[in-house]
């Protein structure tokens, strides 16, 4: 578990962030033990940024992986930041409802956890879709 707050936590140095000063880190570990990593890159328009888990989300399927058991999530401040809606419903598109969400508490303070269903019930998927 410390490993992938603490991959979280390295990521944060490369984000972009001249208007919030919030750098966000998220890694998402797949079923087979690969992490991927992301950061939130702020936009001067706020609706071209992109979030942490989105970035990492993108970084695993594009190189083939669809199958994840944990996200870790922590911001500068380490305020046990969730997850956004949007990340949520991105993370819903490829990730089991038992995705288990760390949320970074800071050093020596165990995480808090969810499960993606507990963040996001009633999903939108393919199937409400129908």
């Amino acid at each position: 578990m410390n490993d992938l707050l603490d991959a979280a936590r390295e990521v944060q140095s490369a984000a972009h962030v001249p208007y919030s000063e919030y750098p966000v880190g998220a890694a998402l570990e797949t079923e087979d033990g690969a992490v991927f990593v992301g950061c939130n890159l702020e936009n001067a328009n706020f609706s071209n940024s992109l979030h942490a888990e989105e970035v990492a989300i993108a970084e695993a399927v594009k190189n083939g992986h669809r199958d994840f058991s944990r996200l870790a999530v922590s911001s500068g401040r380490r305020d046990a930041v969730t997850p956004c809606g949007m990340c949520r419903q991105t993370l819903a598109e490829f990730c089991d409802d038992d995705l288990l969400v760390l949320c970074d508490e800071g050093e020596g303070e165990a995480p808090t956890e969810y499960t993606l269903g507990e963040l996001l019930p009633n999903t939108i998927s393919e199937d409400t879709l129908e």
